[in-house]
């Protein structure tokens, strides 16, 4: 396993960097053979009205797939304690899924049983443009290989975001799957002379 540690706001000792690289071990011991870079950000807010101010944050990457958890508490340790655990969980939940006999079709199916409200589609219009943040804080850089709306929903389950950006293999375009308030899910694709492309989506 490659581990990569960094620190926002904290100097990465050498004890904290032991204490996660043996919380770590332990969290991905028996998935060792689909687990390949960790990325570890830890971070402590300035702010003293934040509460949970100390935060660690874990991205594994598993046989191509981003399984990605984070944590926050008012002890660094605590948190490290609790990412690891749930970074365990998301990766026992992507071996089920993935790797038993019949993994596809299960994965299908307990997806579609996860969702009881269809996928809406929502069309982003050109000609509006965003309002950016003054300052961009954190820039992330993955690599994105095409997938179906399908794939793209079973990689949201494994991630603590709401919402997941992928390439849709049937558009050849970049689509944005989130949670939606109100239950289900929403896909976010751009248009293009007043018209989206069409594509296949699970209802």
């Amino acid at each position: 396993m490659k581990l990569l540690i960094q620190g926002n706001n904290i100097a990465v000792t050498e004890s904290i960097h032991d204490y996660v690289e043996q919380k770590l071990n332990k969290a991905v011991k028996h998935f060792q053979n689909i687990t390949g870079k960790v990325d570890v950000h830890l971070s402590v807010a300035r702010n003293s009205r934040i509460e949970r101010k100390h935060k660690a944050e874990v991205t594994v990457f598993a046989n191509g797939t981003v399984i990605r958890a984070q944590e926050g508490s008012e002890n660094l340790y605590a948190s490290i304690d609790m990412v690891a655990d749930k970074i365990a969980r998301q990766l026992r939940k992507y071996k089920e899924k993935h790797l038993s006999k019949n993994s596809h079709a299960q994965i299908r199916q307990e997806v579609a049983e996860d969702s009881e409200s269809p996928i809406e589609v929502t069309e982003l219009n050109s000609d509006r443009t965003p309002q950016l943040p003054a300052e961009v804080v954190r820039s992330k850089y993955f690599t994105m290989p095409p997938m179906t709306v399908q794939e793209a929903l079973e990689q949201l389950q494994l991630v603590d975001h709401d919402f997941y950006m992928f390439l849709n293999s049937e558009t050849n375009e970049i689509n944005v799957i989130y949670i939606r308030n109100h239950g289900g899910y929403g896909v976010i694709q751009p248009r293009s002379d007043g018209n989206a492309r069409p594509g296949n989506y699970p209802h």
